[in-house]
């Protein structure tokens, strides 16, 4: 009598659960619903240059995809722990391919706004599965970090070409691009394990977060909604800094791929490094590196500062979120404290280019953005060092 390998399901051949080829699947998982962001300043830009739309209108749009990423990820917070995720994966990705369609048929502003903001509910209940999902895997700011990578790397490649490419074909190269990236990730869930959870995996959750202290979990929620408000604000609105210092498009372009690929390094140091310095220390420094870097944007007329300060960001970016949303996921193992993470996550990316646009308005202000973007990162590090240190004394419930 033979016996069924435990990796094979329906005929499929699964990947190691916990490897290499698993942690990048996951990754595409859990930035399918989210990747526009990652191409932000094309997205704006590109609606500003195509359509018409004002600083205002334009920011509104993505805040409005954003805060339904929000809206998405807080409602799978609760069912998440009680759903079969691979066929719900498959229908949101499905939806999500059809909603990036209509958005090519939308032109007037108050459409777009409602069309990307359904948009955002689908994807960030993938979000958040994808999330749970990592949690559920071994070291999960390990695989944050691969998601990084690959968030970094081919958001580097959208911010270069989709600007150039929108004057020539319209917006819909932006919605085609988030198109092709579901339909990737949709070839990839068949080969992801089942990441079910155990009765005892969910009984040890339950005692790790009743019996963890609230103020650590709520204050890691709120770093990691400030950070992403911090660098979104900026980063939603950047290539209007350049253009705005008299840099060139191709110039601003070039820049920011570079900063993405850059960035990959920042997600690479928490691959390598892990915990082995815990996790304050890390994030500490790192983000004491991102308030340098955005005051001085203040100098973006020397195209060099533009370059370095951008590069800077992307590599701290890319480095200190792994750290916080690992910060959660280590809360419980069913996942739910990682989509709580999410839900933060996207809060933050929401709230920055909505008020970003107001801070510029029609004047142009990117000073005062910038000192916006320091005194949140501020708040965002004050935050984040009594759960990080916790976190580094007190075993988690995944140990």
């Amino acid at each position: 009598m033979t016996t069924a390998d435990p990796n094979t399901r329906s005929g499929i051949r699964r990947v190691e659960p916990n490897g290499a080829a698993a942690r990048i699947f996951m990754s595409f998982l859990a930035t399918a619903g989210l990747f526009y962001v990652n191409i932000m300043p094309a997205i704006v830009d590109g609606l500003i240059e195509g359509l018409g739309f004002s600083n205002g209108e334009a920011g509104f749009v993505g805040s409005a995809n954003v805060y339904g990423a929000a809206a998405g990820a807080l409602i799978i917070v609760f069912i998440v722990g009680r759903i079969r995720w691979r066929p719900v994966a498959y229908a949101l990705l499905a939806v999500l391919i059809a909603m990036d369609l209509l958005s090519i048929l939308v032109q007037q502003p108050a459409l777009m706004i409602g069309t990307r903001f359904v948009h955002g509910v689908v994807g960030g209940a993938l979000v958040g599965i994808g999330f749970a999902v990592i949690a559920r895997a071994t070291s999960p700011d390990r695989t944050f970090g691969v998601l990084l990578v690959i968030q970094f790397g081919l958001g580097g490649l959208g911010n270069l070409y989709l600007p150039r490419l929108v004057p020539i074909f319209g917006t819909d190269v932006l919605f085609l691009s988030l198109i092709a990236f579901s339909l990737v990730t949709a070839a990839m869930v068949p080969f992801l394990d089942e990441y079910e959870v155990t009765e005892a995996q969910g009984l040890q959750s339950a005692k790790g977060v009743a019996g963890a202290a609230l103020i650590p979990m709520a204050l890691t929620l709120l770093a990691t909604f400030l950070f992403q408000a911090a660098n979104m604000g900026l980063f939603a609105f950047i290539i209007g800094l350049g253009k705005a210092a008299g840099l060139t498009v191709d110039f601003i372009t070039w820049t920011l791929a570079l900063s993405g690929w850059i960035g990959i390094v920042g997600a690479g140091l928490v691959i390598v490094l892990h915990t082995r310095y815990g996790r304050t220390m890390p994030l500490v420094v790192a983000m004491i590196l991102t308030i340098a870097g955005f005051w001085v944007l203040n100098y973006s007329e020397v195209a060099s500062i533009y370059l370095l300060a951008n590069c800077a960001m992307g590599i701290t970016w890319a480095f200190v979120i792994p750290y916080l949303l690992g910060l959660a996921a280590e809360f419980d193992r069913t996942g739910r404290m990682a989509a709580l993470g999410g839900f933060a996550s996207k809060m933050g990316l929401a709230s920055g280019p909505l008020v970003g646009g107001l801070l510029i308005g029609g004047n142009g202000n990117y000073t005062l953005l910038i000192i916006a973007g320091i005194v949140t990162m501020s708040a965002s590090l004050g935050a984040c060092i009594v759960p990080a240190w916790r976190q580094d004394h007190v075993p988690s419930v995944s140990d």
